[in-house]
């Protein structure tokens, strides 16, 4: 087990980490011993030991080459990949064990791209100093005996026990090497509830330009995993005030120039983040969900481009959510998210602020049904939202607002309970249109569809004789036979 007497307390959490994985650990130390190759448990996996939160997935680096590698632990394993070969680092699946074991890296950098020159090395702490940060710069010595003798050149232990986050070398290095380890640090101050040094956060300030050389592919998986941490809003507001944001998410900035029209908020940017963590209140234990979490960080980013002070003095942002729609699927396509994504985000968006005119229950059964079929699959995360949306101070009000919900999702219920409220269709198909009209399929079927789509959600379910009476009367009404 690690050595660090000087911190029983980490020692102890490291030690019941480690022990949960010992068989492996102990496992896959005697291939690599039976070889004649050093072996280290490495990075993310040696700060996760020490805070309590190993892992399956665990990362080791070693001496041997890769081709030596694939060759140790072939019979050992239960498959073994090579995609990041060309990078030293192997695959290898064991049970429900995922791990990466890659060879000592001592690479070099251009300063211009993020690609490295790739160049293995023979020595451990070569390969620590390159890592990103001290606290991922850690190994734990694995051997037939298991996990062993802990190795800290960097400090990577002290800044854990700080929970700070600093460079192994100066951070202007560090970032002009990868500027995506400046994003990484937003990422971890959301998943660890980490700080970052001084020194690293004006690095971030002076060099957050650099992230335009990272691909939005990158960008984007680094912003999932920010959203998705324990305090997605801590690593939000780094990334906003570094200057971080403007290059890769500026819309979230940019609502702090609008004031929030209920004053209740310094500003709708402080509002955004209010409703994220009331939306991730609200998710099911254990399971983050995290297009709710970019809705409810973007549902108010159309409110900057349509703010106009209304000659009471009070503050208008008529049809944002029109607006903050299209500018969620503009962002989003350009971070090459998915069309489900975009749709789904863009989608909750959109309907986000269609509760508020529900007013006292005033809503026809007609209205709920619209309300219901335009959300789609997307009705239980449009509840989370727009329960989330509601951040007033007012008591009284934010009482109201709930209760009105809570009644509009009961309505919801009693209707779904008579009627299909998931799929509303027409009572009639295409084919039976096009048999009761005579006509073949083509436009007009399309159009007598959508009549009696309508017709569906205005008037609930009709019975065969109704729904054919309607659709003749409609037939006739455009001057057919």
């Amino acid at each position: 087990m690690p050595e660090a007497a000087d911190d029983p307390k980490l020692l102890a959490a490291a030690a019941v980490a480690l022990n949960q994985h010992a068989s492996v650990l102990r496992e896959i130390g005697s291939a690599f011993d039976a070889g004649g190759h050093e072996l280290y448990l490495v990075g993310g996996s040696v700060r996760d030991a020490f805070l309590g939160r190993l892992s399956a997935d665990l990362d080791f680096t070693t001496d041997a080459r890769p081709d030596q590698i694939q060759q140790l632990v072939r019979r050992w394993a239960d498959s073994v990949w090579d995609t990041g070969i060309d990078f030293g680092t192997i695959g290898v699946g064991k049970g429900d064990y995922r791990l990466e074991i890659t060879t000592f890296r001592a690479d070099t950098y251009d300063q211009v791209s993020r690609h490295p020159e790739v160049r293995f090395g023979d020595r451990l702490d070569d390969d620590l100093v390159r890592r990103d940060f001290t606290v991922n710069a850690m190994a734990v010595r694995v051997t037939a005996d298991g996990a062993g003798e802990l190795l800290d050149p960097l400090g990577g232990l002290a800044a854990v026990r700080a929970q700070v986050l600093d460079t192994p070398s100066a951070p202007e290095v560090s970032f002009g090497d990868d500027p995506l380890r400046m994003l990484r640090a937003a990422r971890f101050v959301s998943q660890l509830g980490f700080t970052v040094a001084p020194r690293v956060r004006t690095a971030i300030g002076e060099m957050a330009p650099q992230l335009g050389r990272i691909s939005a592919e990158r960008v984007a998986a680094e912003l999932d995993k920010l959203l998705l941490g324990a305090d997605p809003v801590a690593g939000i507001d780094l990334l906003v005030n570094t200057g971080m944001g403007e290059v890769v998410l500026p819309e979230v900035g940019g609502m702090q120039m609008a004031i929030d029209e209920h004053h209740q908020h310094k500003d709708v940017y402080q509002h955004s983040l209010t409703v994220l963590r009331q939306a991730i209140a609200l998710e099911d234990p254990g399971d983050p969900d995290l297009v709710l979490r970019w809705a409810a960080l973007l549902h108010d980013i159309g409110k900057p481009s349509t703010r106009r002070h209304e000659p009471d003095g009070g503050v208008s942002f008529h049809h944002h959510e029109v607006v903050g729609a299209k500018m969620v699927r503009k962002r989003l396509r350009e971070l090459k998210y998915s069309k489900q994504m975009v749709d789904d985000i863009s989608g909750l968006v959109y309907l986000h602020l269609r509760f508020h005119g529900y007013g006292g229950g005033r809503w026809t059964d007609s209205a709920v049904r619209r309300y219901v079929a335009d959300a789609g699959p997307l009705l239980p995360r449009l509840h989370k939202l727009v329960r989330a949306d509601c951040t007033t101070r007012n008591k009284r009000r934010a009482a109201r607002l709930q209760a009105n919900y809570d009644q509009l999702e009961a309505r919801i219920a009693e209707l779904a309970a008579q009627e299909d409220l998931a799929r509303v269709r027409p009572d009639l198909d295409g084919n039976q249109i096009m048999k009761l009209l005579d006509i073949p399929a083509g436009p007009q079927v399309g159009e007598a569809w959508r009549f009696l789509k309508e017709l569906r959600l205005d008037r609930g379910p009709l019975t065969n004789e109704e729904a054919t009476d309607e659709l003749l009367a409609w037939w006739r009404s455009r001057g057919n036979p």
